[in-house]
């Protein structure tokens, strides 16, 4: 069964190659449309008789994209709206307030599964980022892709994934194919302003984190109303949580939803403090020093170690991973030629890490002795008040705090009140559930 398996997967690996060879060859030298939806701002049309002969006498046409009359000026009204310096969200908030249907609401019968409510930021993000409203056909931007369910028991099979391809790896026609909604000038002025957008955000972002003003509960806090993280800024000295909702985008998707939510930090951090300084207290106290005490061995019987000692060892475990899947993937019947260039590949990167890892030094520390519960006892009782402790401790120390406790906050504006749920780190690492298909996956975990 093995070696039937193995030729079975190189026949289809085989037909694979001669159909996208065929497909590319198409695309390139013809501009033939190749099946698949539509984008926004065109529609489906006949060009004539299928050229296969067999295809031609059963009815078969070959199909082309015309532009759709009602949608095609929404696609240029966005192109230049953004080369004029709007945003993809303003643009989305602009067309939602002028009634225009969203793509979803548009064709509805191919989006049934899609809300039809309003724009949103990230549709006119497609469409300013798709290359076929300049004429050209354009083909390989996604693939699907087989991976091996569990490379310890390749009997498991594999499992389909929907890769994207990077925008050198697109193939485009020799020469237009379709009736053209934009130029080709105002589509690379269009890359051009989003790419000058997005290194001036980095920029900022890259300021904000060296010389900003650190926010603990940055990326914790969520609105209930609409699900969306709420953003963190410092109003007169204060530090609240916000989450903004446009006019225009709550009246289509929260309705409930006010203009402006606010929660401020320091209300939340002084009742989440006293919370976690309940685990001091008497009839708790007992089983909080065994677990400091655990955690206090743990760490004086850890290797000492650099980041790029850290780095390089972990490389080593990717490489061996990665021989192990390979081993798999020419056990399941891939091409050996190509098994063996990642092996190749793999052998080289493990190679560097090794000889990165020989190069750094050693790192040496004085063996310390983990802390007794007689020693964490009497450095608890020390401290005094711990929830006043903590909640005047730097900003900058509470955030790990927070994180290592894995605190999720979810504020109800209509009651006024945050609900906070905690989960470690390491029980979002080693936990386990049912898979939610049943026994069609006995496999997953």
């Amino acid at each position: 069964m093995s070696v039937f398996g193995g030729m079975s997967k190189g026949e289809r690996n085989r037909i694979k190659i001669r159909v996208r060879t065929a497909m590319s060859s198409q695309v390139q030298l013809q501009g033939r449309y190749l099946g698949g939806r539509p984008p926004y701002g065109y529609r489906i049309a006949d060009a004539g008789s299928h050229p296969n002969p067999a295809k031609a006498a059963a009815g078969q046409q070959i199909h082309t994209l015309e532009p759709d009359p009602v949608a095609a000026p929404v696609v240029q009204r966005s192109f230049r709206l953004y080369v004029d310096g709007l945003s993809s969200r303003s643009i989305a908030l602009q067309l939602t307030r002028d009634g225009i249907p969203c793509p979803s609401a548009h064709d509805a019968a191919r989006n049934p599964h899609r809300k039809k409510t309003a724009w949103q930021a990230g549709a006119v993000r497609a469409i300013l980022l798709n290359p076929r409203y300049t004429g050209y056909e354009v083909w390989n931007k996604q693939r699907k892709e087989e991976r091996l369910l569990d490379v310890d028991d390749v009997t498991l099979g594999h499992q389909t994934y929907l890769t994207h391809d990077p925008a050198d790896q697109w193939l485009y026609s020799n020469e237009p194919a379709h009736e053209a909604l934009i130029t080709t000038e105002l589509f690379d002025a269009a890359q051009a302003a989003r790419k000058q957008r997005a290194h001036n955000h980095q920029r900022q972002e890259r300021a904000r984190r060296e010389g900003g003003r650190p926010y603990v509960l940055h990326g914790r806090v969520r609105c209930s109303l609409c699900g969306r993280k709420m953003h963190a800024a410092a109003i007169r000295k204060t530090v609240y949580h916000r989450c903004e909702y446009k006019e225009e985008e709550a009246r289509n998707s929260a309705p409930d939803h006010p203009r402006t939510v606010y929660l401020r930090e320091d209300v939340v951090c002084r009742a989440l403090d006293q919370w976690i300084a309940r685990a001091f207290e008497p009839n708790r106290l007992a089983a909080t020093i065994k677990a400091l005490s655990l955690a206090s061995a743990a760490a004086s019987t850890a290797d000492a170690q650099t980041p790029e000692q850290a780095q390089a060892r972990q490389a080593l475990k990717d490489c061996e991973r990665r021989f192990a899947r390979y081993q798999a993937a020419l056990e399941a019947g891939a091409d050996p030629a190509v098994v063996t260039q990642w092996i190749n590949d793999a052998h080289k990167d493990k190679q560097t890490a090794q000889e990165k890892l020989d190069a750094l030094p050693a790192v040496t520390r004085k063996k310390e002795s983990p802390l007794t519960a007689q020693q964490i006892r009497e450095l608890t009782e020390s401290l005094g008040d711990i929830a006043q402790r903590i909640h005047t401790a730097d900003a900058a120390k509470k955030g790990p705090l927070y994180e290592a406790l894995g605190i999720e906050i979810t504020y109800q504006n209509e009651t006024r009140t945050a609900t906070v749920r905690s989960r470690s780190l390491s029980a979002y690492r080693y936990s386990e559930c049912e898979c939610p298909r049943g026994d069609l996956n006995p496999h997953a975990r």
